[in-house]
């Protein structure tokens, strides 16, 4: 089946999930610190290890599976570039709700 999908709808399926699944949760976790009192340096630290981790198989089977490198690539990149851009956008999202 992966021979039929192209490798752009992998990519883009990939980085709207991470997209979605990294904005959500970092606006959530930036409402939880706030009334815990956490401080934002480390909860960012914290969603780029949470991140590094999501990306990992991917880049795992890019590295020691040659029949399906190429669907892993797309799924690397796509999920990597979501995650650049939720992590980017979420900060300034929650600053603007007034969470950080």
């Amino acid at each position: 089946m992966d021979e039929f999908i192209p490798a752009y709808l992998i990519r883009e399926q990939a980085a709207v999930g991470a997209l979605v699944t990294f904005g959500v949760l970092r606006i959530i976790a930036a409402a939880v610190g706030v009334s815990r009192g956490w401080r934002v340096v480390t909860l960012e630290r914290c969603f780029m290890a949470i991140a590094a981790l999501y990306c990992f198989p991917q880049l795992f089977d890019l590295a020691t599976q040659l029949y399906r490198a190429r669907v892993a690539a797309a799924e690397f990149e796509g999920k990597a570039i979501g995650c650049a851009i939720a992590l980017f956008c979420a900060p300034i999202l929650s600053h603007r709700l007034g969470f950080e």
